[in-house]
């Protein structure tokens, strides 16, 4: 194992530490009301917003299969490897500062926008990183990694840790994964984002808010994915 390889090793454990640590007391605070808010909403509404996401990532998901490049990383090391991810990271966060920038400026209408943008954005982080490490987003087991890479970025405590252990047994568990709880997925990823990105619709500050917030919360996935792949690697590997 190259120095490289055993400091990835030490990032990945401070990282699953991190992981596994409580969020702060104003995100608890605030996924309790977010939960309170949800239980009074109708279960039609929730069908319609489920369905709705689903429908949305389905179609990022296809989209971003067609336009991910496609590389010859031939025989590059994982340092090589993860330079590249961080280029992609970086061109990435800049599109989604921008995106965020601009919608923001737009008020409540543009700022709408931002959820279905922003997401097509972070889908395509994460066939770019994915590809990447050298594993084919064609395949659906990859696309189901893919989703549950991003569960893992934007979840609760609870559900973070749960997604955490599949993605470490995943070679055992992935046979009997053969879809995604839609209605967990959408209210996970909103409830998360939600306190965030609403100051957003703010005339005046949802510009820089909007910048801040899609700088900040694509940081957040590009660590998550990098450490996620890590995990599958080590483990194959070992």
């Amino acid at each position: 194992m190259s120095p490289y390889e055993q400091n990835v090793v030490r990032e990945v454990k401070v990282w699953k530490l991190k992981m596994n640590r409580r969020s702060s007391l104003l995100q608890r605070v605030s996924k309790k009301a977010q939960n309170k808010v949800n239980s009074i909403i109708p279960d039609r509404v929730h069908q319609f917003v489920t369905e709705s996401v689903k429908k949305l990532v389905q179609a990022t998901l296809f989209g971003s299969e067609f336009t991910t490049k496609s590389r010859k990383l031939g025989t590059l090391s994982l340092q090589e490897r993860e330079q590249e991810i961080q280029k992609a990271l970086d061109s990435y966060r800049r599109t989604a500062v921008i995106e965020g920038a601009g919608t923001g400026a737009g008020g409540i209408f543009l700022g709408m926008a931002d959820f279905p943008l922003l997401l097509a954005i972070k889908m395509k982080l994460l066939f770019e990183v994915a590809s990447l490490y050298g594993f084919d987003v064609k395949e659906y087991e990859e696309r189901l990694f893919i989703l549950h890479v991003f569960q893992l970025a934007f979840s609760s405590d609870e559900h973070r840790r749960t997604i955490l252990r599949t993605i470490e047994q995943w070679e055992t568990r992935k046979e009997h994964l053969k879809t995604v709880d839609w209605q967990k997925f959408q209210q996970e990823y909103r409830d998360h984002i939600d306190f965030i990105k609403m100051f957003q619709l703010l005339p005046g500050i949802g510009a820089v808010v909007g910048a801040y917030a899609n700088y900040n919360l694509l940081n957040q996935l590009g660590e998550t994915a990098m450490n996620a792949y890590r995990i599958r690697l080590l483990l194959s590997e070992s």
